[in-house]
């Protein structure tokens, strides 16, 4: 027979977990209720995103170079990210962390070259 006990611990931390989360979601809810201050108008439930009222059908296709940009951005925040512990750990790496971070780089400027040349940063 199998020892079960041993997750009770989970499942306690579980339930605590799911009970907090909820109150935190319905409690505010439940006193806005109560104390009068949940009074929804048009003014509070227009648009709020962009400060204009939407335009285009919503599911509209977008250009590709929004998307190009955005995974632009991820690979050279990613870059930065990896960049400062490979600085600090320099040392202990030594000259094999400085050819892997090297080859790292030229792979990112690869990157950087294919989305020149596709056009992703000339914005018209």
């Amino acid at each position: 027979m199998v020892d079960l006990s041993q997750y009770l611990p989970i499942l306690i931390y579980l339930g605590i977990a799911f009970a907090l989360s909820a109150a935190f979601v319905f409690l505010p809810m439940g006193v806005s209720v109560l104390t009068g201050t949940h009074q929804p108008t048009e003014e509070k439930n227009s648009e709020y995103e962009c400060g204009f009222p939407a335009f285009e059908e919503p599911r509209s296709q977008f250009d590709v170079r929004f998307y190009l940009v955005a995974i632009l951005f991820i690979v050279f925040d990613l870059e930065a990210a990896f960049l400062f512990p490979w600085a600090v750990s320099l040392n202990e790496t030594g000259w094999a962390g400085w050819a892997a971070m090297m080859v790292f780089i030229f792979e990112l400027v690869i990157g950087l070259v294919y989305a020149w040349k596709k056009g992703a940063l000339d914005w018209e």
